[in-house]
């Protein structure tokens, strides 16, 4: 069945089963590999994308649950105001290690300033819980956030 949705700002048509995840419909129908599989279960936050501007998990979404929401990847979010800030205070702090699970961790993030601007500790915490990073550079991650609202130096 043909689906038609709406992509970091482009319509696009994915000609796949309804059940099929949106994650698998992103990197193998459409060629945006950003968001990736890590768990299939929606426990690690590597597929992490947004849905009219809340972060999900793309593993586990299926295409027929979208309709005409619109769907953000790590590929368009840096058009975003928040999300340019947060790319930008990731690079400045570095905060990569592997860089698997970045694309989730930046989408995570930039779903929380976009409604938080200033976040406390806690709201940081419990906006990025479930996103996991094997590298432990929670640290790292919790300073390019606070950066971003401009809370913290670089």
């Amino acid at each position: 069945m043909a689906f038609t949705l709406t992509v970091n700002g482009e319509p696009r048509t994915a000609d796949v089963d309804g059940d099929t995840p949106l994650l698998w419909v992103l990197r193998d129908t459409l060629g945006l590999v950003g968001a990736k599989f890590g768990c299939g279960a929606a426990l690690c936050g590597a597929c992490t994308v947004h849905l009219d501007g809340e972060p999900i998990r793309a593993c586990v979404t299926p295409i027929s649950d979208i309709g005409g929401k619109t769907v953000t990847t790590i590929e368009g979010i840096g058009k975003t105001p928040v999300g340019a800030k947060v790319q930008e205070a990731w690079k400045a702090i570095d905060v990569p290690q592997c860089g698997y699970c970045q694309a989730g961790q930046i989408m995570s993030a930039t779903a929380l300033l976009a409604s938080k601007p200033k976040p406390t500790d806690a709201d940081i915490d419990e906006a990025m819980n479930g996103n996991l990073c094997r590298c432990a550079t929670y640290i790292r991650i919790k300073k390019a956030i606070k950066v971003a609202a401009g809370q913290e130096k670089a």
